[in-house]
């Protein structure tokens, strides 16, 4: 995406993971470009996925301008924000442009407020008062490394802080308490809220499934949070910021 004017010198990259699989069009992800870019927070806008197309490279080699935002549309800072996503950037830069790679979706201190608004909005289509309903959080886990973990607990307890449902929860997909088990300990109506920037496997499959295979009318996939209401105000605010900062170096 190019303005016909440059807004600025810094362009800003989404980067996201991706999904090769049929029919995994990645929407939400080009979604919020095309919403950023309508904003007119940069003058260039591009979409990079780690596993799918256009790749981080063909994304950044697209750009032009000498200094790059990327935000990374993860739920954690693990593996592919720490490691992958720096090492394909490093890879593809090959021009040494400036490339300031921001804190991830899922750190975001707003999010937990988007993922209130999502669950409450669904607790009310189902007919439920949401203080009647318990957040369960799906995210990825990792065996490996605990960062999606930490993030997930992180944005429980400040759901929970806000005494606005019965109960708040987190379950996995790679590792416990996974969502049956989650579900287990739950009394009543529940909101699964998937941690997932896009609708790949994990968001668009997997936690369909999970939810559906508890067997339990009470309990609802709300969606993953890349289509929740309110996604693409949190990312402008956050890049907004990155790119002020970023103009008083031009």
């Amino acid at each position: 995406m190019n303005a016909p004017e440059a807004v600025d010198r810094t362009a800003l990259l989404l980067a996201a993971h991706g999904e090769r699989m049929p029919g995994a069009g990645n929407e939400s992800v080009f979604r919020i470009a095309r919403a950023l870019f309508d904003r007119g927070l940069a003058a260039e806008v591009a979409v990079g996925f780690i596993n799918g197309l256009p790749t981080i490279r063909n994304a950044l080699e697209g750009l032009t301008a000498r200094r790059i935002i990327v935000f990374p549309l993860f739920a954690s800072s693990g593996y592919f924000t720490r490691d992958r996503l720096v090492q394909l950037l490093d890879e593809a830069n090959h021009q040494t442009r400036e490339i300031r790679v921001l804190s991830p979706l899922g750190l975001d201190p707003g999010l937990p407020d988007v993922v209130v608004a999502l669950a409450r909005q669904t607790a009310r289509k189902q007919g439920v008062a949401p203080g009647a309903c318990t957040v369960i959080c799906l995210a990825h886990g990792s065996r490996r490394n605990s960062a999606s973990r930490e993030a997930t607990e992180l944005i429980a307890r400040k759901i929970e802080s806000k005494g606005l449902f019965l109960g708040v929860r987190i379950a996995l997909l790679e590792e416990r308490p996974f969502l049956a088990e989650a579900a287990a300990s739950v009394e009543g109506p529940a909101i699964v809220v998937g941690l997932f920037s896009g609708e790949g496997m994990h968001g668009a499959r997997d936690a369909p499934r999970l939810t559906a295979e508890l067997g339990r009318d009470d309990i609802v996939f709300a969606g993953v949070i890349g289509g929740a209401p309110g996604i693409e105000d949190l990312v402008a605010r956050s890049i907004g910021e990155a790119l002020r900062y970023s103009a008083t170096y031009l």
